[in-house]
């Protein structure tokens, strides 16, 4: 399977099992586009007519082009076969990462969260020193063999539970080591408490840190509001302006939420790459239709038009020197995942939990709450196999929507818990959020595309991987 297409300039053609990336003239286009449904000499007398007013292009150009597209294919680059159908898994087994609620409450009433302004549609509550040693001791117990372990302190707002988080650490840290294992922790946090205190132990110990900021004061202060009403973007950008001037501008990121009310989300992108800041991530909401924050068919061309804005922007300030990072537009070509990762996708519900303050068990943090997903405790372990086992099912070949898909291979069959909220079935498919997706990718590669060409001192009229 190839996935052809126009963009910025560019006739892009991608080898989606492969993996190879071709930047091709037009005339190559139409022959990838054509090559497999008509025979040699119909598509040569097509593209006779087609080309009929150029007069460059005579049958031995369309006869050479073929060679070079018959070549590509006979060396696996072009057209290839998809090899990896047979090696999709059933994940399940050692787990390598636990999201720690420490906190079911939260400092803010954002609009559009999904937990309930932190409470998960429950009580508020923190978790208890001994529970969250327990999620240590459980994951060290349930990784098996791997080395690497991940937590990711979570809430609500982790910061209301600052001394458990600090303790925790400091417990892993204490065990990490006569286990064979070496945790790495990320901080999610959303600002309104960060002090010198946070700064400092967070830059020693956190391997990552994201900040929650939606972009310009007006957007961020439309739906993540304080208790009184108030907006936070005063009180939290210069706290996160220290954090990261402190961290030394590396492994962090600002991430926001674009919704309804900024489908010009690159706006808020470029705000905040004004504010100094390079690592950036920003999501689309994911809510119930009729919300009037919710993203809507009629906004999907807006938003296909932001994410090429963004990266004819991200293209031309890297020239300038004052290039910036969007999550969502990194891409390898030459390594990336390994194949297990692109075809199994994140590990939610086998080999990612999600932990309560009370320590239950949950697929992911976007199930928490939710009963039917409960999958154990922190003392039984994983108990609800049924579930467990539904989720070591997903993965990129696992839905009919998913295995004739050029995207598969990078997005593993998208998320289980957005494809739950949208289908009621976690293997189903959330069709606005992969329409999305796919234009990530698009532009994602037309951008690694661009940079190899500007490497080279004249632009290459036939295929080029």
């Amino acid at each position: 399977m190839v996935h052809a297409y126009k963009l910025n300039g560019y006739n892009i053609v991608l080898d989606v099992a492969s993996g190879a990336v071709h930047v091709v003239d037009d005339l190559v286009f139409d022959i990838v586009g054509m090559y497999e449904d008509k025979g040699r000499e119909e598509l040569i007398a097509a593209l006779l007519d087609k080309y009929a007013a150029v007069p460059q292009v005579t049958r031995e150009e369309i006869i050479e082009a073929l060679d070079d597209i018959e070549a590509l294919k006979a060396s696996g680059k072009l057209f290839s076969k998809d090899r990896f159908v047979s090696l999709a898994p059933r994940r399940g087994g050692e787990i390598k990462a636990l999201c720690l609620h420490v906190s079911h409450a939260c400092n803010l009433t954002c609009g559009y969260c999904f937990a309930g302004e932190g409470r998960y549609h429950g009580n508020e509550a923190l978790m208890s020193l001994p529970v969250a040693k327990r999620a240590i001791d459980f994951l060290i117990e349930s990784s098996g063999g791997r080395r690497n372990l991940e937590v990711d302190f979570f809430g609500g707002e982790p910061l209301l539970n600052w001394d458990v988080v600090k303790e925790t650490v400091k417990y892993a840290r204490s065990v990490e080591k006569g286990h064979g294992k070496n945790f790495r922790f990320t901080l999610t946090t959303n600002g309104v408490l960060i002090d010198d205190d946070v700064i400092d132990f967070a830059n020693r110990e956190m391997t990552n840190v994201v900040l929650s900021l939606d972009g310009r004061r007006e957007v961020n202060d439309r739906l993540r509001k304080t208790p009184g009403g108030g907006g936070s973007y005063d009180r939290i950008v210069p706290k996160f302006k220290e954090l990261v001037d402190r961290r030394g501008g590396k492994n962090y990121y600002i991430r926001g939420t674009f919704t309804h009310h900024n489908t010009d989300f690159t706006s808020d992108l470029l705000h905040m790459a004004a504010l100094g800041f390079t690592e950036l991530s920003m999501e689309p909401v994911v809510s119930k239709p009729g919300e009037p924050y919710a993203l809507t068919e009629e906004d999907l061309p807006a938003l296909m038009d932001q994410y090429e804005l963004l990266a004819r922007e991200m293209l031309q300030r890297k020239k300038e020197g004052r290039g910036f990072t969007f999550y969502h537009f990194m891409l390898d070509l030459s390594g990336g995942p390994c194949i297990y990762k692109r075809i199994a996708g994140c590990g939610s519900g086998t080999e990612y939990l999600a932990v309560t303050p009370s320590g239950e068990l949950y697929p992911c943090h976007q199930f928490v709450g939710d009963r039917d997903y409960l999958m154990g405790n922190l003392w039984d372990g994983v108990t609800n196999m049924e579930k467990r086992d539904a989720f070591s099912r997903c993965n990129a070949y696992s839905r009919s929507e998913c295995r004739d898909c050029w995207a598969r291979l990078y997005c593993a069959g998208g998320c289980a818990a957005n494809a739950y909220h949208a289908t009621g079935d976690i293997g189903g498919v959330y069709d606005y959020g992969c329409r999305l997706f796919k234009k990530r990718i698009e532009c994602a590669v037309m951008m690694k595309a661009a940079e190899a060409l500007e490497t080279q001192p004249t632009r290459i009229p036939h295929p080029a991987h």
